[in-house]
């Protein structure tokens, strides 16, 4: 082969995996958010998980990006690593569909297809047409790489090097490792697997040969996703572990069974003699259902296996458990009144875990605690779950025709989540302060340190007031809750001036002085949300009440 026809070949494979991805950016950009959302209200049915990711993986033409998004969702608590499973089989069926697509020889179309959805791209203003031109210039662009990597490898036919390479990979064990290998390279188990059919095509590479190649493409496809998972917690990484297992355990049980029925492979090419490269695609597909087929019976065991690999730990049973509803279990069947009241006690169960992260987050700022950083950083994302589920329940109770009351109190609790909800990501801020100071120990003096620690214990009154006053809708206690919140703006005021004092004494180290400041901000406005959750269920007639008789008291203070 010459340097020209070599870089011909590279230039063919970067064709194709740009074309890939640029048709897989299209598909996803013209679904919209549809295919995420779908995706992350898989129910426990594993048969219907299966055939979702299946068709999600067609939509997108990606195996790797319906991987990731199940990592994602499996690492955000949103998905069990049971119902992932099923949704990692189906995308190992669904994205064999992309060597059943490049079998047909359409090579002579491809510039046409190209050019075509370049106009459709720049010239059309849009969004849905500009994305339909993507996908029609990716696929164009898919072919066209096909195309050029089919004319750089004829004249390897002639090479006895390149042959004799082959000839290695007539051993089975040898072609799977090779066919991993390449595709990890690759990042893509389509492309490798049209590169092998191009190979077959042009009569390097034998049938036989290349059913082990695509054997092996198929585990070195989870190459992308194990890369992900190394920035994910530990379920991201069980579930990374799942798809790497399901392939391993795929590529045993389908070299055993042409080891000990060779026919198989017969009957396959029978279905398209002298069409090697539809031989193959067929291959791909029948492969990825039959070993779907035969460990989809097991694929809890596998789900259990990942968990002995990847051990549970205490704080990810507790996430677990704090990451469902207790009380709005069946709101369809339940009387709206009592709808509601569960709410309440959705809502009074969200405002405690908030208000325990907060106390976490200063805790874990000082301390310098990375732990317990990383324990907030869980605890907000099973508050924005729990914020998001009961949400949901609620705006299905509002549909419905309710009391003038219910319909008040619905209302507001969606007011209040978002409230509480707040308190939370106030609380993530404050212990990712300790990314902006080296040592907090050391950056604020004593002092320092001890009127934070105040203002920090001041606004847990406050919360504290304003869920009891919530759950109980005892708002004969809102004088106090407002002493406190009061107590907390003037604690603000104190701890920035005399924190300012420090630093032009050079007490504490100006470079956290911002973080300082920006701190006590946070906690003010945790208290100003939780003042707004405390007055949310006043009834109208008492808050007018009330006005007046601030306004009154006001005037009396003037006067």
């Amino acid at each position: 082969m010459t340097v020209t026809l070599f870089f011909q070949l590279l230039g063919g494979v970067g064709l194709f995996l740009f074309g890939m991805n640029i048709m897989s950016q299209g598909l996803q950009n013209a679904a919209g958010d549809k295919l995420r959302a779908i995706l992350e209200h898989v129910t426990t049915n594993r048969v219907m998980a299966v055939f979702l990711g299946i068709a999600v993986t067609i939509l997108i033409q990606s195996s790797s990006a319906t991987d990731m998004m199940v990592i994602g969702f499996v690492n955000s608590g949103l998905m069990e690593i049971t119902q992932a499973i099923g949704v990692i089989m189906g995308a190992n069926i669904g994205t064999t569909v992309t060597a059943q697509i490049t079998a047909f020889d359409i090579g002579a179309f491809a510039p046409t297809l190209l050019f075509a959805g370049c106009i459709m791209f720049l010239f059309i203003k849009k969004p849905v047409v500009k994305h339909i031109g993507s996908i029609v210039m990716g696929f164009g662009m898919l072919f066209v790489g096909i195309s050029m990597i089919k004319q750089a490898i004829v004249p390897l036919s002639q090479s006895p090097r390149f042959i004799s390479f082959l000839s290695t990979l007539e051993n089975p064990f040898l072609a799977v490792a090779f066919g991993l290998a390449f595709t990890a390279l690759l990042q893509s188990s389509s492309s490798s697997v049209v590169i092998f059919q191009a190979f077959a095509i042009q009569g390097i590479l034998d049938y036989h040969t290349a059913v082990f190649l695509v054997i092996g493409a198929a585990v070195g496809s989870v190459t992308p996703n194990i890369l992900a998972s190394l920035t994910t917690n530990r379920a991201g990484k069980r579930t990374a572990l799942l798809n790497l297992l399901f392939n391993l355990f795929r590529a045993i049980i389908l070299c055993t069974l042409i080891h000990v029925f060779p026919q198989i492979l017969t009957a396959i090419q029978s279905l398209s003699p002298n069409a090697v490269g539809r031989q193959i695609a067929n291959t791909h597909t029948i492969f990825a259902i039959t070993a779907v087929i035969i460990l989809f019976p097991v694929s809890k065991y596998i789900a259990q296996l990942t968990e002995i690999l990847i051990p549970v730990l205490p704080e990810e049973t507790r996430s677990r458990k704090e990451r469902q509803l207790i009380y709005m279990v069946d709101t369809l069947n339940t009387l709206p009144a009592i709808t509601i009241r569960q709410a309440m006690l959705e809502c009074e169960r969200l405002g405690i875990i908030a208000r325990d992260n907060l106390k976490d987050a200063v805790t874990a700022f000082f301390e310098a605690d990375e732990e317990m950083v990383a324990r907030v950083d869980t605890t907000e994302e099973i508050v924005d779950y729990l914020c998001h589920e009961i949400a949901n329940r609620l705006i299905e109770l509002r549909t419905m025709e309710l009391p003038e009351a219910d319909a008040f109190r619905a209302s507001e609790l969606t007011l209040i989540l978002s409230d509480f909800e707040r308190i939370s990501d106030h609380a993530q801020n404050i212990a990712h302060y300790i990314e902006k100071v080296a040592n907090p120990k050391e950056a604020f003096s004593k002092n320092a340190r001890k009127e934070m620690l105040r203002l920090a214990e001041q606004t847990n009154v406050t919360i504290d007031l304003s869920i009891k006053i919530f759950a109980q809708e005892n708002f004969e206690l809102l004088p106090e809750a407002q002493a406190s919140e009061d107590a907390v703006n003037e604690i603000t005021e104190e701890v920035v001036e005399k924190h300012i004092t420090r630093m032009m004494k050079g007490k504490c180290e100006p470079s956290a002085g911002h973080v300082y400041t920006d701190m006590s901000a946070e906690l003010e406005r945790c208290s100003d949300h939780a003042m707004n959750v405390a007055k949310a269920l006043i009834p109208r007639k008492l808050m007018e009440d009330m006005e007046l008789e601030m306004e009154m008291e006001a005037e009396a203070q003037e006067s």
